[in-house]
């Protein structure tokens, strides 16, 4: 396998470099109120026979302090992880605010120095260890089934995918998407602005749960494209039968003493169809036209 090498990977001896694992005892900085009903509701909703307390946890600290600490608890247990990482921008986490028509410059505090030299250091040589150690730790967390999603952008993405490769195998590489930026100007730059970040999707294993996201359609659409009911009231709309380019197998064949347009080929198979046809899905238009029912229950 193609290996990604910096200094600090390996030791003299030639062995990888593990993650630290010193793992510290958590307090509680803060609770949040909350009545006897609710708080019970939500134990009886989150806890499942665990601590209730490790519920709506947020935690103030250094990640190479924070996973080892987590891993008594958790694991092999976490079905879902998303982390935004620095991108290497070089940031040295300083910024200005305005209170009251004055500028005022908030420097570093001590802890975010240390995490940014941990992180930049050794510059791209100290960025890749860090995100390395994290990785291999969020491995150990994370569930059989469970899935990861790092959001990194066009500095760093690319040398993060090879790590990744490296700790969750390639195989398990789901997909790269592609998140563009709000009001991006691709003319404002001589060398085309860069208007979106990454974020890579991977999976533990080949089996892995992902549960489908749907948000209900506009109202305006839903009655312009879902025009038609059936007796019950069930709105659908009809969708062509058909798809573009020609086929010399069996989709591109008659079916029923129809054929494709020209220049197409029907969608499904011919066993398919007659599925579709047997559960009343088909229509055909006095022209011939054959179309498939959408069912906006469905959508």
């Amino acid at each position: 396998m193609t290996e990604l090498i910096w200094d600090g990977k390996y030791d003299k001896d030639g062995r990888k470099v593990a993650p630290l694992r010193v793992a510290l005892p958590f307090q509680t900085v803060e609770t949040i109120n909350e009545s006897a009903q609710e708080r019970q509701r939500m134990l009886d909703l989150w806890s499942s026979g665990r601590d209730p307390e490790w519920r709506n946890r947020l935690i103030w600290a250094d990640k190479k302090y924070v996973l080892p600490s987590l891993l008594g608890e958790f694991a092999g247990s976490v079905d879902l992880i998303y982390i935004d990482p620095p991108f290497d921008t070089g940031a040295d986490f300083s910024f200005q605010v305005q209170v009251d028509g004055e500028e005022f410059k908030k420097a570093p505090s001590i802890i975010e120095q240390k995490a940014y030299r941990d992180t930049w250091g050794r510059g791209l040589d100290s960025y890749v260890q860090w995100m390395y150690e994290t990785l291999v730790l969020l491995h150990e967390v994370l569930s059989e089934t469970g899935s990861i999603y790092v959001h990194l952008d066009w500095h760093i993405g690319h040398y993060v995918k090879v790590l990744l490769d490296e700790v969750f195998g390639k195989d398990n590489f789901r997909n790269e998407i592609v998140w563009q930026n709000a009001n991006s100007k691709n003319y404002t730059s001589s060398t085309f602005s860069s208007i979106h970040n990454l974020i890579y999707f991977y999976t533990k294993s080949s089996t892995y749960t992902l549960n489908e996201a749907f948000e209900d359609l506009d109202p305006e659409y839903v009655q312009r494209a879902y025009r038609h009911q059936e007796p019950n009231g069930r709105r659908y709309r009809l969708l062509p039968l058909h798809a573009p380019g020609v086929r010399h197998g069996p989709t591109g064949e008659p079916w029923k003493g129809l054929r494709p347009p020209p220049d197409s080929h029907w969608r499904f198979s011919p066993s398919t169809l007659d599925e579709m046809d047997h559960a009343g899905l088909i229509v055909v238009s006095d022209t011939g036209v054959a179309a498939y029912k959408k069912y906006l229950d469905t959508s």
